[in-house]
């Protein structure tokens, strides 16, 4: 399984092109999901945010379940820290470490407009978009800046590097999770040249428009599940 093809497009869907008042999340909110590949549980992943209307932290962790749970391939820490503004999270440094490989991190140097990545002991640079964010601050940039429009588009950077994502709204329904009903928005990726995934996200619009389901479907059928069991907050 490949834990990259489930995390990415979860950071892709809080793009923050967005209007309107700075949105409140609870100050300490804690989502657990299980990812599953074909209809097989795999990995539990628990992902928890805070902040107090200035700064925020983010910290995620995936852990192999059952027969997995002793393989490296279904670990995964990362975590987020940076400012609260009035367009969302603006991130400072992002960190991430996937299985027992090398910790990568991505530096937002907003002041010079500059991302610099580390990785394997390389260090690199480049411009820094304005709407550029970090995996985990994508993942719940929506519930400081609720969604407005019929597409969300953002710069998503990391270590290994930075691209950009299209998602469409393609409208509500209620999703049906162990952790109840939710009335959520749908998401459904924009396909660039080359890319063979296809991506739809589901955000809980009362619950401060937090993600509570990813379906990544790859190119040979692959169906990868995220669905969220629980909410703490």
């Amino acid at each position: 399984m490949r834990l990259d093809a489930v995390l990415a497009p979860l950071a892709a869907v809080a793009a923050l092109a967005m209007a309107g008042a700075l949105a409140a999340p609870p100050q300490k909110v804690t989502l657990r999901y299980d990812v599953s590949q074909n209809g097989i549980t795999m990995v539990a992943a628990t992902e928890t945010l805070e902040h107090d209307g200035r700064s925020y932290r983010i910290n995620a962790e995936w852990q192999g379940k059952g027969v997995f749970a002793l393989s490296a391939r279904g670990k995964a820490r990362r975590s987020s820290e940076g400012a609260v503004g009035p367009k969302g999270l603006a991130p400072r440094q992002f960190r991430d470490q996937r299985g027992d490989g090398p910790l990568g991190m991505a530096r937002f140097e907003w002041a010079k407009k500059v991302l610099i990545r580390e990785r394997e002991g390389r260090i690199e640079s480049e411009s820094l978009p304005e709407q550029a964010q970090d995996r985990l601050s994508f993942a719940y940039g929506f519930a400081f800046a609720p969604p407005a429009g019929g597409e969300v588009s953002a710069f998503i950077a990391d270590a290994r590097g930075m691209s950009r994502h299209r998602y469409a709204v393609s409208g509500r329904e209620i999703l049906k999770t162990s952790a109840g009903e939710f009335e959520s928005l749908k998401l459904v990726k924009q396909r660039e040249p080359g890319d063979d995934r296809a991506t739809e996200i589901w955000l809980a619009v009362k619950r401060d428009y937090l993600p509570i389901r990813v379906l990544v479907i790859e190119k040979d059928g692959t169906r990868l599940d995220q669905i969220v069991t629980r909410i703490e907050s």
